[in-house]
């Protein structure tokens, strides 16, 4: 079995296409999207018509959830942006979407842990940088999962570990973002230093699953240009130089 695994898109439509091209080029049998797919101050709508028609299987990530509960004055910009362009069936769609599940019996996918859609597995953020868990704390995020592979998302940064009970843990890192900044549970800053849209590939060989990393240009300009016509410099500069500043 190969797979793809995308996630973090935050609607950033001409990354997910040229991410598209490149995994129809390598070869799947099956894309995985591990959730926060729409926010931001880009394309929602369009990126939400493009995976609803993808035949991928897709999940929800902690902004789909935020968006559905967005309100005004205590939602965040990108949230609220996203959920300004989203129409009926668009909404609709994002309801139907989960946040962790079995995909099969040896794959658990989840977008932040597989108790949260908002932790970071992989990482933990200290002193203002967010860096490699420890071995104690993937433990307790697996909270008993012993799936062969286990997927997640959130974090935007691409790694891959093999841990000592023999499970791969995989984040394919972020489609669309390759910076930000982020408050909770303490402020903390994630920088690749690229502009390019980052993805995995795994496939199980015998007993064992294997990971690739791709990172994959695409007209990241036009993007940052858009967030800028859009109100956010941040994003402008995120996306023009994987740089929060």
């Amino acid at each position: 079995m190969r797979l793809a695994l995308v996630s973090d898109i935050h609607g950033n439509l001409p990354a997910l296409e040229a991410v598209v091209a490149d995994i129809a080029r390598r070869g799947v049998d099956q894309v995985l999207c591990l959730g926060d797919n729409l926010s931001g101050p880009l394309l929602p709508r369009e990126t939400a018509q493009c995976l609803m028609a993808s035949g991928w299987h897709v999940m929800a990530g902690n902004h789909e959830r935020q968006i559905l509960e967005w309100q005004p004055g205590s939602g965040g910009a990108s949230d609220g942006y996203a959920l300004s362009q989203l129409g009926s069936d668009e909404l609709d769609w994002v309801r139907t979407l989960r946040p962790m599940e079995q995909w099969a019996p040896d794959v658990f996918l989840c977008h932040g842990t597989p108790r949260s859609d908002c932790e970071h597995f992989l990482e933990t953020p200290r002193a203002g940088v967010l860096g490699l868990a420890t071995a104690n704390e993937i433990i307790e995020r697996l909270t008993g999962q012993t799936s062969a592979l286990v997927a997640c998302g959130h974090s935007h940064l691409p790694r891959s570990l093999r841990n000592a009970a023999g499970q791969l843990l995989v984040n394919p890192g972020s489609v669309g973002l390759q910076a930000y900044v982020d408050d909770a549970p303490e402020r903390y800053v994630v920088e690749r230093g690229t502009p390019d849209a980052n993805y995995a590939i795994v496939e199980r060989l015998g007993d064992a699953w294997l990971c690739s990393q791709h990172a994959v240009p695409y007209d990241h300009r036009a993007m940052a240009a858009l967030a800028q016509r859009n109100g956010r410099p941040d994003w402008a500069q995120a996306l023009l130089t994987g740089y929060v500043g």
